[in-house]
């Protein structure tokens, strides 16, 4: 199997032979769940499900950001604590992702139960020289990173402009360069913090992800994903902070997500374009949903129209009409729908997937438990 590395630009094998350890970035939870969320969720639980169907070993991990300046802004807002807030909100989205069927993850550690974790990388970065620390705050020095923009492939000023549209400060006069990632802030008034050797406060929002995904998968991640949003200047920050504390390869393979777009504009919280889940699933049922978003490229944006859920729907009755409840091995239904499986070993193309078991069952050219075993292995079940 191949997929897509951002890193490298090109397509590299998977050895499903090796133990598989998938880390994907979760929630801030604070407003959840969009039709976003549900298509970069669901992308990687599909691929959890198809490897593990091949038979390889998977080990899947899932973070919750729930300590972070947008839930801190919502939670006063609403006039509740955000830690309440990042409860109900994680709970809510969970049962969001029940409901469409996904796996829930290995691990799925919050950001605030590591703090401890995050305290420890950012000693290792310090005594290496390569982060500093300023009036009870801690910053990674990007410009002793050689490596750094290697993922994103931008420039210093497209950095700095795309940083500062995603919570970079860059007039933080506590800063020697103004692209410097935060590791520790010291606490504002009235806000949560943690003790540290460098005084009360919290963590940057990128160490977070660093900490979690080594505590559970260790120096060296297979596969990590998240949505292409994410590629700068989180992933980049984490990668940075993470080779430079153990002196590893952080990360074998870089899977994204596309965005969604609704009415030609990004999905998103701040422009208030969503279409949520628990909305959408009191319509149609999870199979349609899985259908409609599988039937898109993983890795390229797509703008949401009303209509493909109704066609979405017209494919989900088609499968319904033919499938059969008989379970068959990889062995068995390989030969029977090769092309099927092609698609999906191609960077998984589960867009091109779909339409062809849409095909098989038009021209009859399947039977019913060969495409049960096929729908199944990516997670559309009947």
């Amino acid at each position: 199997m191949k997929l897509y590395n951002t890193y490298s630009e090109k397509l590299e094998t998977l050895n499903l032979r090796e133990k598989i350890s998938i880390y994907v970035c979760g929630i801030t939870p604070y407003d959840t769940t969009h039709l976003g969320h549900a298509f970069t969720f669901i992308t990687y639980d599909a691929l959890i499900r198809y490897l593990r169907f091949l038979g390889a070993h998977v080990t899947y991990v899932q973070n919750v950001t729930d300590i972070d300046d947008d839930i801190l802004i919502r939670a006063k807002a609403v006039g509740t604590t955000w830690k309440k807030l990042g409860e109900s909100e994680t709970e809510k989205h969970l049962k969001n992702m029940d409901a469409l069927g996904t796996l829930r993850p290995d691990y799925y550690p919050k950001a605030t139960d590591n703090i401890e974790k995050m305290i420890a990388i950012i000693k290792k970065l310090l005594i290496k020289k390569l982060a500093y620390e300023s009036h009870g705050n801690v910053y990674f020095e990007v410009k002793k990173d050689k490596n750094f923009g290697k993922l994103s492939k931008f420039g210093y000023r497209a950095m700095l402009e795309i940083a500062n549209e995603r919570g970079n400060f860059p007039l933080d006069r506590h800063k020697r360069d103004p692209l410097d990632l935060v590791l520790w802030q010291k606490q504002h008034p009235n806000e949560p913090s943690w003790n540290s050797p460098w005084g009360k406060g919290r963590p940057g929002w990128h160490i977070e992800c660093s900490a979690m995904s080594m505590r559970y998968l260790g120096p060296t991640i297979t596969i990590h994903g998240g949505g292409s949003d994410l590629i700068f200047p989180h992933h980049e920050a984490e990668i940075a902070q993470s080779q430079n504390t153990t002196g590893k390869k952080f990360v074998k393979i870089w899977m994204h997500a596309g965005m969604v777009f609704y009415e030609g504009k990004k999905m998103s919280k701040s422009l208030g374009n969503m279409i949520f889940v628990s909305d959408l699933i009191k319509k149609f049922d999870a199979t349609t949903i899985r259908i409609l978003l599988l039937s898109h490229n993983y890795r390229l944006p797509w703008n949401f129209e009303d209509d493909e859920l109704t066609a979405a729907q017209k494919v989900s009755k088609l499968f319904e009409k033919y499938v059969s409840k008989t379970p068959l091995s990889y062995q068995e239904v390989s030969k029977s729908a090769p092309i099927f499986f092609k698609n999906l070993d191609n960077d998984f193309c589960t867009r091109q997937a779909i339409n062809t078991l849409i095909k098989l069952v038009k021209s009859k050219k399947i039977t019913g438990d060969v495409l049960n075993t096929c729908l199944q292995s990516i997670g559309i079940i009947y």
